[in-house]
């Protein structure tokens, strides 16, 4: 069977995240990128539309206090969702929460 790789690079959006009392009030601009390797089986494939809206939305509904967190609930509804992923390399920035450098976190997954 084929392998593919679904890249999604640069996702920006604004989200509720952090432990900083500021960070639980507003709303700050967060950077998703994503590398999926699959194995497509006839006409079954994973839509990059979807994988796209499940980072923001789970970002938007579970309001997380550390990017790990959210992090690892990404990766769990995911492979949840996409059981044909065979690993996931996903990482979360913040970029405009330090004044002279962008944050973030980064973890790869094989199954």
């Amino acid at each position: 069977m084929p392998k593919f790789k679904i890249i999604i690079s640069d996702l920006t959006f604004d989200t509720i995240i952090g432990i900083l009392e500021k960070e639980r009030k507003t709303k700050q601009r967060v950077i998703a990128n994503v590398e999926i390797m699959y194995e497509k089986k006839g006409d079954d494939f994973i839509n990059y539309a979807d994988v796209s809206a499940l980072i923001e939305n789970t970002m938007n509904e579970k309001r997380f206090l550390l990017l790990e967190e959210a992090l690892e609930e990404i990766q769990i509804q995911m492979k949840s969702k996409f059981h044909a992923i065979s690993s996931m390399n996903l990482k979360l920035s913040k970029p405009d929460i330090l004044d002279n450098c962008e944050v973030g976190v980064e973890n790869f997954k094989e199954y």
